[in-house]
């Protein structure tokens, strides 16, 4: 099937509710490729490799969650940023990106399908704009289990603040660079947090409050809500989708 560009656009961000979030990029179209639409390809970031990737299958538009234009960065187009958007002009296909409104969703976004995968009942949101997760396990479970099962799901070892011996029953969690809601967490009186990325800091307050504090990767934990938004969009106008994961040790 084929699909019309703005016809494409505009249902996600119907779907997302692109309109209701304060960001610090544009969500939706960045860069604008031919208008026709029949392979989708998903990636976490709109590097050079996954545009080269996309671009050999045959895609013609690329969804990412990280995408271009970010507050404060240089506006000029050069360097990187030149390559990037020169390549996907000169193959005239459409970048769209979707930051905050992909995390949030409360089905396909990035913290319900993280928790999805590691078996986390949600009870609530928290956080800037209701975009982190909190919620409990199943049944109450040793830290060292805990990180084991995070290890097998994610394919990669976290690291890890807190007693390996410390039982976690009630879990925050929000992925990428989300260390700054650690304190809000711990508020929510949980027993550990999960995020992507850690700061200096967040280890003396995992020391001092005893909540455990899991850094599992910003990319890995990010993996899950653009592939499920590909696979959706996919499904729903009868459109080819492909998910590449290039891979990032942050």
């Amino acid at each position: 099937m084929v699909m019309l560009l703005n016809e494409f656009s505009n249902y996600i961000a119907s779907l997302l509710e692109t309109g209701r979030f304060r960001d610090y990029c544009p969500n939706g179209v960045q860069v604008e490729g031919r208008p026709d639409i029949r392979r989708i390809a998903s990636g976490v970031t709109a590097s050079q490799r996954l545009l080269e990737a996309a671009t050999a299958w045959g895609a013609d538009a690329i969804l990412v969650h990280h995408g271009y234009f970010w507050r404060n960065e240089d506006a000029t187009v050069t360097g990187i940023k030149k390559r990037r958007i020169a390549h996907l002009l000169r193959h005239d296909i459409s970048l769209l990106a979707y930051h905050l409104p992909l995390d949030a969703h409360p089905d396909l976004g990035n913290n319900a399908q993280l928790g999805k995968l590691l078996g986390f009942a949600q009870l609530g949101r928290f956080g800037d704009q209701d975009i982190a997760c909190y919620g409990e396990l199943a049944q109450p479970q040793a830290l060292a289990q805990v990180t084991q099962h995070i290890t097998a799901q994610l394919q990669r070892a976290p690291l890890v603040i807190g007693d390996p011996r410390r039982p976690v029953s009630r879990v925050a969690w929000c992925t990428g660079a989300a260390q700054g809601h650690f304190e809000a967490a711990v508020a929510l009186g949980v027993d550990a947090f999960l995020t992507g990325e850690i700061s200096e800091q967040n280890v003396h307050m995992a020391d001092e409050t005893g909540v455990a504090f899991i850094a599992a990767g910003h990319h890995a934990t990010e993996r899950y809500g653009i592939r499920a938004l590909g696979e959706h969009v996919a499904g729903r106008f009868g459109l080819e989708h492909r998910f590449f994961d290039q891979d990032n040790p942050v």
